[in-house]
């Protein structure tokens, strides 16, 4: 139980990481100095609480994946427990449509190079792991064929043995290192497929359609043994879209 003195600081700290995103979405970021202004505080006083605008920044995009994978989750759950494909495909569109939507977060969470090695985002992050949670479902259903240990590089397969994702290796034997690779080119082809869509670097018309995100479903399809499922996904697509 915390103490009284724990409980204050981690309000605090609350009020901190709400207040930057506050900034973060009205301006298109935040300095020390604007959210310690914002919360009545001296730029001193903030820093008792977080060591710099890195750690700062650190800290929101930790809170940020986490609300949004709530978002994803909603949408995930909308779907049947027992029909995977259908759940993936929804917290695919759910990705989609809160990064654009939410385009100063993404960048912040996905693109910013001042997070890239915040550690918690790197191997915990709430999305990564919902996300290959629900590949693993996938493949455990319909059992797509992944690469064998010997047919990879010697340096991948050491590199898969401990991923440095946000995956849950625990039980996964080492016959299944093959499907972590997949897994990495699957969650590579969604997420580059919606940055390039949030950055505008596609014509834009095949953005506001839905056009490249849906062919890297179709191709990612083939990948994840859902060929067959294609209909019914093109049409959960279409409605959620």
């Amino acid at each position: 139980m915390l103490t009284s003195r724990e409980q204050t600081r981690a309000e605090t700290m609350r009020k901190i990481v709400r207040a930057s995103r506050k900034l973060l979405t009205s301006k298109g970021g935040f300095t020390l100095r604007a959210v310690a202004a914002q919360l009545d505080m001296t730029a001193p006083a903030l820093y008792r609480y977080v060591e710099s605008h890195e750690q700062l920044m650190q800290l929101v995009a930790v809170d940020i994946d986490s609300t949004a994978t709530e978002e994803f989750k909603k949408e995930r759950d909308k779907q049947s427990a027992e029909d995977p494909a259908a759940q993936l495909m929804a917290a695919a569109v759910a990705f989609r449509t809160w990064a654009l939507t939410n385009k100063a977060e993404f960048h912040l969470v996905f693109t910013n190079p001042e997070v890239d090695h915040n550690a918690l985002l790197q191997t915990q992050a709430a999305s990564g792991l919902m996300f290959h949670e629900l590949l693993f479902r996938v493949w455990e259903k319909y059992q797509f064929p992944f690469p064998a240990a010997e047919t990879l590089e010697p340096e991948l397969v050491s590199l898969l043995c401990d991923p440095q994702i946000p995956i849950d290796m625990k039980g996964v034997p080492e016959e299944l290192y093959g499907l972590v690779w997949v897994f990495m080119r699957s969650w590579a082809a969604l997420y580059g497929t919606v940055t390039l869509e949030v950055y505008g670097h596609l014509d834009p018309r095949v953005v506001e359609h839905g056009l490249i995100f849906r062919a890297m479903i179709e191709d990612q399809a083939g990948v994840l043994g859902l060929t067959d499922e294609l209909p019914r996904m093109r049409a959960l697509i279409d409605k959620l879209i």
